[in-house]
This record gives structure tokens, C-alpha cells and sequence, in this order.
């Protein structure tokens, strides 16, 4: 949504439509960007479905500057991006793609158009929750372009992300001091307890933006790094909770106050007995007071999840300036 341009920008396979917010129903701008006929074919022999996975799938929409979008799309399963002119004025009708400045999109955009991915452009640097390989294995958020140093989770590391489903990210101040600011993720992911089958849970997690990662094993991977479970649930006749585990799309209200807008989240569930869905609100203040509060620990795979009541190192793990030997704590 461009409300400076009073337009709406919409990715499909092949094509970018740029449609006008005062008459949805009005001829739009349209890009047409397809892959070229050799990638195609590439994509093809290596198995995928001609239609479904082998095009231009766009995946991301991001505001550059006032003149400028940038956009990546899936590529065939050869992620790409590039640079679109919106123009400087609405009434100038300019929606085109900028000649010569296709870049890799890996870290940006998923290989496979099926994939949820979100992503945030701010501040000139790009926060993507993404899969980054061909297979759909490597899962990541990852901080890329601009001048800070590129960062990502740790790879195939499932305490920090477990096959997940990215759902929404958002920027959110802690207070006025810019260097407070935190960036929220909302996914769902696979989550195995004491040897049981993995189920899916809501996260949200969490890093400052002003993460420049950490020393030896965290080296170019995020130090704040934080996550907790999103939990919906209702009580039943019989006292016992009916969980909504698996979240499906997340609408942010902003309020006066920037700090503290209202989260409301859609969850369902499918198991064999009941399936159904439900809305979820959470303040932020509750949010907030998650992360500052215990972390969760247990001792060993068939243990159960408790509060941790050891000292807790400082910094405290998920602030800036994190030691390796806070790593332990985090999960």
C-alpha cells in the first residue's frame, strides 16, 4: 500500500500491478517480468511443475524511496530482485522496471513461490524471514543490503527456528531512543516435546535492529535473537484448554501511542477431533513483559520446559552487547 502515490502494488506470477486506491477497478499499471526462456527450462529438468513453480513468482514489495520500489520474486527457483520506478508524482502514470539492475535475490526471497516469506525494508536494510536454499530446508531471518553487517539465524539450528511459516513482521519501538528498536516476527513452526510427534506452534520472536552479532560461534548471526510461544486458547465445560496453535495471518491496530499498538491474531486448529478457528488480542505490554521476564529452560530432551531460576548473565541475553556465553540462555 502506497498512500503517498494512492496506490496499491500487487505480485503475481510474471507480472506487478500498481492499482489505483481511489478506483480499484481502474485499468492498472502493469510490469510484466518473467524469467527467460533458458531459466525456465533449467527449472523444469530439475523437476519443478511448469506452472506452478517454474515463473517469476513476486514475493516482495518494499518501498526504496520516494521515486523507487524494490522487488524480488522467486525467479524459477533462482530468487532475483530489482528496482521499479513508481515515479515522483502519482499523475505521471510511471511504473517501469530500472534496465541493468537485477541483483541476486538469495536472503531476500524464497526459491519455492509455496513458502510463506515476509520482509521489511528500513532504513535502507532489508529483514526477511525466508527459506535461502533450492530443497527449502534453510530457514532464516536475514538482514541484508544496506551498511550494517549482514546477519541471519543460525543455520539448521531448530531450537532457533524449526521449519517455519512466516505469518508478519513488524517494526515496533521499545521508546523514543531509536537505538531501543525492535523488529517482531510472527511464525509458526514444528515443535517436539519429550519425544512426541512434532506439532505447530505460534511464535513470535524478536531482535533489536542495531544487532551487529557477536563473538567465535555467533559471528555474523543475530545476538538478540529471542523467541516465545503465541499461545489462543479457550476453556472448555470440563476446565481443559482448547489451543488454536497454528497462526494463520496477524492484523497490527496502530494507537496513538506508537509503542503499544494492539495485535490481534487469527489461529485454527485441525486435529481429528475438532477443527476451528479463533481471534486472538495481545497488548503489547504483555508482549514486553514475556521477554523481560524468565527464560525457559530444561535439562535434557525429555525434560520439561521451566522457569529458568540460575543467574542470568549481563548483558541480558536478547539486549545488545551479547556475550558467547550467553547463548545457552536463549532458548
Amino acid at each position: 500500500m502506497d498512500e503517498d502515490h494512492d496506490r496499491m502494488y500487487v505480485g503475481s506470477k510474471d507480472h506487478i500491478l500498481s492499482l489505483d486506491l481511489h478506483d480499484i477497478n481502474k485499468e492498472p499499471l502493469i510490469i510484466h517480468w518473467p524469467v527467460s526462456q533458458q531459466r525456465r527450462t533449467e527449472c523444469i529438468l530439475s523437476g519443478k511443475d511448469t506452472n506452478g513453480e517454474c515463473g517469476n513468482f513476486i514475493r516482495l514489495i518494499e518501498p526504496w524511496n520516494r521515486t523507487h520500489l524494490y522487488v524480488c520474486g522467486t525467479g524459477a527457483y533462482n530468487p532475483v530482485c530489482t528496482y521499479v520506478n513508481r515515479g515522483r508524482k502519482p499523475q505521471e502514470y510511471i511504473f517501469q522496471l530500472e534496465p541493468g539492475k537485477v541483483d541476486s535475490g538469495k536472503g531476500k526471497c524464497s526459491y519455492d513461490p509455496k513458502l510463506n516469506s515476509v520482509s521489511a525494508l528500513i532504513n535502507g536494510e532489508l529483514y526477511a524471514g525466508v527459506y535461502i536454499d533450492f530443497m527449502g530446508t534453510d530457514s532464516a531471518i536475514f538482514r541484508t543490503l544496506g551498511k550494517q553487517t549482514a546477519m541471519r539465524t543460525d543455520q539448521y539450528n531448530s531450537r532457533w527456528l524449526n521449519d517455519p511459516s512466516f505469518v508478519r513482521v513488524q517494526l515496533i519501538p521499545d521508546s523514543a531512543e531509536r537505538n531501543d528498536d525492535k523488529l517482531y516476527f510472527f511464525f509458526r513452526e514444528k515443535s517436539s516435546e519429550m519425544g512426541q510427534s512434532p506439532v505447530t506452534q505460534s511464535r513470535i520472536g524478536r531482535i533489536c535492529l542495531n544487532d551487529d552479532g557477536g563473538h567465535c560461534c555467533l559471528v555474523n548471526k543475530w545476538s538478540t535473537f529471542l523467541k516465545a510461544r503465541l499461545i489462543c486458547s479457550v476453556p472448555g465445560a470440563d476446565g481443559m484448554e482448547t489451543h488454536f496453535d497454528e497462526l494463520r495471518d496477524v492484523y497490527i491496530q496502530p494507537t496513538q501511542d506508537t509503542k503499544n499498538p494492539v495485535i490481534y491474531g487469527v489461529f485454527s486448529v485441525s486435529g481429528s477431533v475438532f477443527k476451528g478457528s479463533a481471534v486472538c488480542v495481545y497488548s503489547m505490554a504483555d508482549i514486553r513483559m514475556v521477554f523481560n521476564g524468565p527464560f525457559a529452560h530444561k535439562e535434557g530432551p525429555n525434560y520439561q520446559w521451566v522457569a529458568y531460576t540460575g543467574k542470568i548473565p549481563y548483558p541480558r541475553p536478547g539486549t545488545v552487547g551479547l556475550t558467547d556465553a550467553c547463548k545457552n540462555y536463549i532458548f
